[in-house]
Formats: structure tokens, sequence, C-alpha cells
């Protein structure tokens, strides 16, 4: 069975990015690459990744104009992800665009509320202090424009689930139970959130920036 975590590759360094993949590639499911990564390296740096062998999460998290984000994601050019992101705010429109200029095969997940957030930050941005039904809002409005699926943090993952069987659910802010929730407000163990309907869960410092970085993603996979 093929490993739902994928590790979250936040780094610009593109030479500890790949030896950090080829270390961890037997005890992970695929490689998450952000914003970080994507402006130092570029898709030159993310096609050198996929010569690994895994999946890659290609986390941009676009938010524009429908014909914006179209035009974008077809300029990946020979990118083909896995997994590719958009923000589920920037509504039904754009997450249509969004599909239909994807390459076949990609799943494209909708961003529903950062885990960096909690009911503070919605109230601070003129949004009901409600995390979890902010959350449920967005799912709603990803699976009637025709994505895949979402992201959302463990804690509303069971609710989506529930309302949207057949989504896809990328969890992030997952945390081991002995780790840092760092700048994370609404985190899960990775054991948690599977047991709750995540399809994949996103890893990252506790697995790259442990003293064995393969030991850590053995160690969570054992939880598994």
């Amino acid at each position: 069975m093929t490993s739902p975590v994928y590790v979250a590759l936040d780094t610009p360094d593109l030479e500890r990015a790949r030896a950090i993949a080829s270390r961890v590639r037997t005890h992970v499911g695929g490689i998450k690459l952000g914003l970080e990564f994507f402006m130092a390296n570029g898709s030159r740096g993310v096609q050198a990744l996929a010569e690994i062998g895994l999946p890659i999460f290609l986390d941009l998290k676009f938010h524009d104009i429908p014909n914006t984000v179209a035009k974008a994601i077809e300029a990946l050019g020979g990118i083909k992800p896995a997994i590719l992101t958009v923000h589920a705010a920037g509504g039904r429109a754009m997450l249509e665009a969004a599909k239909a200029a994807a390459p076949a095969g990609t799943k494209v997940v909708a961003v529903t509320m950062l885990t960096s957030l909690d009911d503070q930050d919605l109230a601070s941005i003129g949004v009901a202090p409600d995390p979890h039904a902010q959350v449920m809002r967005l799912a709603e409005l990803a699976r009637a424009s025709g994505v895949d699926g979402i992201v959302c943090s463990g804690e509303e993952v069971a609710a989506a689930k529930a309302a949207w069987s057949e989504g896809f659910f990328v969890v992030p802010g997952v945390r081991p139970a002995s780790g840092s929730a760092g700048d994370q407000k609404r985190v899960v163990t990775p054991r948690a959130a599977l047991d709750s309907g995540a399809s994949i869960l996103v890893i990252g410092r506790p697995i790259t920036q442990a003293e064995d970085p393969d030991h850590a993603a053995r160690d969570i996979a054992a939880t598994l």
C-alpha cells in the first residue's frame, strides 16, 4: 500500500530538497513543493525532483481571476503534478477554470482555510469567526465546481468527508504526538487525520528538520 504521507520540502535549496527526498523516498508516498521551492527553482526544479520517482504535489495555491489562473496552470508546461492547489475563496468560476486547464490525471484541490489561521484571524478579515462553518461552506463550493477535493485541517476533515464521500482530502498541519505545532494552530496527529477521512497527509518539519529524516518518516509510517 502506498503511504498517504507527502513530505513538504519547503526549502529554496534544490540539492537539500533532492537529498531529503532521496533519503525518505521508501517511507513516503509523495513530495509536496510549495512557493518557496518554486520561486527559487521553477519548473526545472520540479522536474528534477520528479526524477526521483515520487508523485509531485505542487502547492502553489493559485488565487486570481479565472483567466489568469487558467493561463498560469497552462504555463506549467511539461509539469504534470499528481496534485495542484488553488484557493477555494477564488470562487466557482475560478475553480472551474483551474480544473479545465489542469493536465489530465492531475487532482485539483481547493484550499479552504489555512491551518495557520483560527477564529480570531477569520474575524480580522471580515469572515464569521467559525472555522468549521467556513471550511464546510467552501467545501460545498469546491464540490459544486467540479474540482477533486479540498485542503482542510484534521479538525474538519471528518465532517467534509461525510458531506462529500467521493472527495479527495488533503490534510496539512499534521504533527506526531511528540512534535511541536510550530506556526500551525489547528493540528492533529497523522493517525487521527487518517482515521477521520484524510486521503493524504502533508508533513514537513517533523521529517525534514529531524536529525535523521528517514528514521522520522519511518516512525510516522509505523503509526499508520
